[in-house]
């Protein structure tokens, strides 16, 4: 992370602005909304149900949002980085079922997020509706507003490829002008009717959940929740601008929200008796509330805001999913950095995954008041996902006690709003719990298909890599076979007692001897450290046998071959290893030789004559070997696009007698290297 920004700075805190709080900072859109669709219609709307509901907004930011997720959550970074996955990889260790709130909690937000983008740009967007821009006049026709949205969307969807870097420096700014319209409108309208600052009182929020106002009762909490919805957010984003600058500007955010929160009640108030709005029940106050032509510019700042959140939203998405990768929940995906911005990445397959599902939400749900109907039911989910993991973290820190009594306290308000919220499902929420199970399903695969796999794998069909050093030394002074390369590289896993796979040895000496002037047995390990980018060498008391050990952040790229490149260089320039000066080279002065990558491949033919294994645990590894062929290859997964690589196949599991199935091999040459690698 950037340590510009780890300090309190107006820069840090204007990229916070852009970064963090697009999607809480867009809930003034539908919030007021939604309880409006509560009521049945305007007329049914009493000074009390509108204090009562403010209230419930408010101390929900200030519980949920402020005490729990900027007090507390916040505090449990992992190397400065927050969310779900970082707070799991901190506290995994204590426990093997905190597997399940990891999975259950990073698949629900993954599936939430896709309502974000749809319900944010429509509800933007239906504020055209009958207005005027110069000669044109837009029409009352929600069809209209679906074609704007989707190409809205499918614009924002295409450019992410290109790097938002650019764009990216304009959020600030934006958002500083979206929070100030908000702040100024709000006591604009609340200056009519300040008796609405009652509402800072909670004594009127437990009042309306059991008034007879509240025709819905504590159902009325499952549109109060949507004013929290980007909570979550704002703790996974606390990696890329720092803590202290969120600390500084929640504050403002807090005070700009509830301000036109208070405004659009008082409108509300003011207006729910009037005969054009009393027999209205989708009506957007946020709109209603500006004068004249100061609802264009609204319009122009909330589609705005509403771009930013969703762009927020999908590098989230790319953030979660590279996460979720680096802690083996989810299959290698290709990753590219389209800019020159460390944390930016793009991932093709979740983009172009999160488009579909984002445009044909908004076509199915068809408006935003539909949308909001559905939106916040898995995200109440992920949020007692989050509270499990934190009370681990907290036993660490505070008495188990004091621990407990604050899980417990959260749960139970969050449990709250979760039962509130499943009256959602039936309105649309199964779409997004839909999602959420077929995001879990593929992480349940993934994980525990290779949990099974490595359950199966006998000691027979490991050695010791240390039995076969000799043979190795041997064959590479052997003048009379031919030289195979002067670097052969092992894509594998080597155990801490030196075993490895038996097929890797058999690949080198029985298939067709290879000899290389240097053999390197490569694993990779992911860490909890973010960002960690480690090595040890160990060369198992020989000249040219290595066994080398990458220690990578689950955030960091697999990039092996540049790596890898960068340890040979080291090692000749101290002397370890002998200078590889090549005969032939571009390059003046270049001491390392020619590498060829050696990646040997499962397959999964011996899984339907096990007998040894159950159905599950067939089923299990089998899906986790087909969600490999359809995701990204070894090659682009370890960096080796430009490299020289071969591909063995072998079968899952070996034994003496299967011996004939290792005689497939394919052969990939790429006669350039990347900029990198040179």
């Amino acid at each position: 992370m950037n340590k510009q920004l780890e300090r309190v700075s107006f820069a840090g805190a204007l990229v916070t602005l852009g970064i963090v709080y697009g999607d809480i900072g867009t809930s003034p859109l539908y919030v007021m909304n939604a309880l409006i669709g509560d009521a049945g219609k305007m007329g049914n709307i009493s000074p009390n149900y509108v204090i009562g509901s403010i209230s419930l907004i408010f101390w929900t930011l200030m519980i949920i949002t402020t005490l729990k997720y900027v007090v507390i959550a916040m505090q449990a970074d992992n190397k400065r980085e927050g969310g779900i996955f970082a707070l799991y990889a901190l506290v995994r260790k204590n426990s093997k079922w905190l597997i399940w709130p990891a999975l259950i909690g990073g698949a629900a937000i993954l599936a939430d997020g896709t309502l974000t983008p749809a319900v944010t740009v429509t509800s933007a967007i239906e504020g055209l509706k009958k207005q005027h821009l110069g000669p044109v006049v837009f029409s009352n026709s929600q069809h209209n507003v679906l074609i704007i949205t989707t190409v809205v969307l499918l614009v924002l969807f295409m450019i992410q490829h290109f790097g938002t870097g650019m764009i990216g420096k304009s959020f600030g700014p934006v958002m500083i002008l979206w929070f100030g319209f908000l702040a100024v409108f709000g006591i604009v309208n609340l200056i009519n009717y300040p008796m609405i600052l009652k509402a800072i009182s909670p004594y009127y929020a437990i009042r309306i959940l059991f008034s007879p106002v509240n025709k819905v009762g504590i159902f009325i909490l499952g549109s109060i929740f949507l004013a929290t919805t980007g909570a979550e957010a704002l703790y996974s984003d606390m990696g890329h601008v720092g803590k202290q600058n969120i600390y500084v500007t929640w504050p403002l955010v807090y005070s700009t929200l509830f301000l036109n929160y208070l405004g659009q009640g008082a409108w509300i108030i003011r207006h729910a008796g009037d005969t054009a709005y009393r027999n209205l029940s989708n009506l957007n106050p946020f709109y209603e509330m500006l004068p004249g032509t100061w609802r264009l510019v609204g319009i122009l700042l909330a589609t705005l805001a509403a771009i930013i959140a969703s762009q927020a939203l999908i590098t989230g998405s790319y953030t979660l999913v590279d996460e979720a990768i680096g802690l083996k929940f989810l299959p290698r995906m290709v990753i590219r950095h389209p800019s020159n911005i460390k944390n930016q990445i793009y991932i093709a397959t979740v983009n172009w995954i999160l488009c579909i599902i984002t445009i044909s939400v908004v076509w199915f749900f068809g408006s935003s008041q539909k949308m909001e109907a559905a939106y916040g039911l898995a995200i109440t989910i992920t949020m007692l996902m989050t509270t499990v993991l934190l009370h681990e973290f907290l036993k660490k820190h505070l008495a188990k006690g004091t621990a407990l009594i604050i899980a417990l306290f959260f749960g139970f308000i969050e449990l709250i709003f979760l039962i509130s919220s499943l009256v959602k499902f039936i309105h649309g929420g199964y779409v997004t719990l839909t999602i959420m199970l077929g995001i879990l399903y593929i992480m349940w695969l993934w994980y525990f298909g290779n949990k099974r796999r490595e359950h199966y794998e006998k000691e027979s069909e490991y050695v010791s890599l240390l039995d076969y050093r000799d043979q190795l030394s041997k064959l590479s002074a052997d003048n009379t076979v031919p030289l195979f390369t002067t670097n052969l590289v092992y894509m594998t896993k080597i155990k801490g007692d030196y075993q490895i796979k038996r097929s890797t040895m058999y690949s080198i000496l029985d298939r067709q001897p290879k000899r290389a002037k240097v053999y390197w047995f490569v694993t990779v390990n992911e860490t909890n450290a973010p960002y960690e980018s480690n090595y040890t060498v160990d060369l198992l008391e020989t000249h040219n046998v290595v066994n080398v050990q990458l220690y990578l952040g689950f955030k960091k790229s697999q990039s092996v071959s540049v790596y890898l490149h960068q340890i040979v260089n080291h090692l000749v320039e101290q002397g370890i290893l002998e200078p590889q000066i090549p005969t032939y080279s571009t390059e003046r002065q270049r001491k390392v030789g020619d590498f060829k990558f050696v990646i040997i491949k499962e397959q999964p033919a011996d899984l339907i004559v096990n007998d040894k294994l159950s159905s599950l645990d067939r089923r299990l590894i089998g899906g986790r070997i087909y969600l490999q062929k359809i995701t990204a290859s070894p090659i682009s997964w370890y960096g080796l696009e430009f490299s020289n690589v071969i591909e063995e196949s072998s079968p899952l599991f070996i034994t003496q007698d299967q011996d004939q199935y290792l005689i497939q091999k394919k052969i990939y040459h790429r006669g350039r290297l990347s900029k990198t690698e040179k």
